[in-house]
This record gives structure tokens, sequence and C-alpha cells, in this order.
């Protein structure tokens, strides 16, 4: 596994992940790029046999108290492996560089192996946002963990950022 930052050429890639991912409300084009390009957010791409296989993003302004999870998504052979809990606490670590003392996520009610991610790295479910994700009517479990709290984790070898 190799994480390391998101250029503008891996677009196509993570359009690919992000269209198989969330087929009915998937992010445009457009959106995704502007993402990639944006000086507040830090997206990554993890990478397997040269080929992206998921990527992740934070929205972390430079000395914000406040962090936003963007997305998380791996193509669905790689799930199960780590993978997700790497990106995850890369962008930990990011929001955290950045000052934040709160990071914020919504996941979808019907993710329960993310919910699960999320728990098991210290978030807490502070809402719901009732029929959130449309064209499902799926709610969004909105979730916060407190970096003064829960520290961000240290890198580990698996997660060696290139």
């Amino acid at each position: 596994m190799t994480l390391r930052d998101a250029r503008s050429a891996d677009l196509d890639a993570i359009m690919a992940i992000e269209e198989r991912s969330f087929p009915t409300d998937a992010w445009s084009r457009e959106t995704m790029a502007s993402e990639l390009a944006s000086p507040h957010g830090r997206y990554l791409v993890d990478e397997q046999g040269g080929a992206i296989v998921g990527y992740g993003g934070v929205r972390a302004l430079q000395g914000g108290a406040d962090a936003d999870i963007q997305t998380i998504a791996l193509l669905a052979e790689v799930r199960g492996q780590g993978r997700g809990r790497a990106l995850l606490r890369a962008l930990l670590r990011t929001a955290a560089a950045r000052g934040a003392h709160e990071v914020f996520l919504e996941v979808r009610a019907d993710n329960p192996p993310a919910e699960g991610l999320y728990r098991a790295e210290g978030f807490e479910e502070i809402g719901r946002r009732p029929r959130y994700y449309q064209p499902d009517d799926v709610d969004a479990i909105v979730m916060r963990l407190d970096l003064r709290r829960h520290p961000a984790p240290a890198d580990t070898p698996e997660e060696a950022t290139a």
C-alpha cells in the first residue's frame, strides 16, 4: 500500500472509483476536479502495483478549529485490508497538522462497515440528516472526532506516504 498526494492527472482513476463506489450519488467530474485543486483540502490516493485503488480527502483550513472528511472510497476488491483505515488516519494527521481540534463527517446509514471504522477510530454520532443521500432516501449519520481527546495516530510502515 502506498499513499500519496492526488494530482490532477489522477482524476480519471478517481472518478472511475467514485462512480463504482457511489453509483447513484457520485460527485461530478467538475466537483472532484475542484476538490483536487483546492488549497483548503488534501486528497490522497492509494496505489497498488502502480494502479490507484482508493482515495480520500479532507477539507481543513490552515489554523481552522475544525475539518471535514470529504470522502473515502476503495475498489470493492481491496476493501477489508486496512486501506480505508490507513487513508482515514493520514487524513486525520493532515487535519491535526493544520490545527483542527475536531473532525466531522457524514456516513450513509446503510453502510455499517464504514460506520464501524469511524467508531473504532474514535468518531461519535452527533446527529442524523434524514434522507440526505439522494436519490436513495438514505439518512446521513453525522459524526465527530475530538482530536484533543483522540489524537491522530502516528504513521505506521504500511501507511508510508510517497
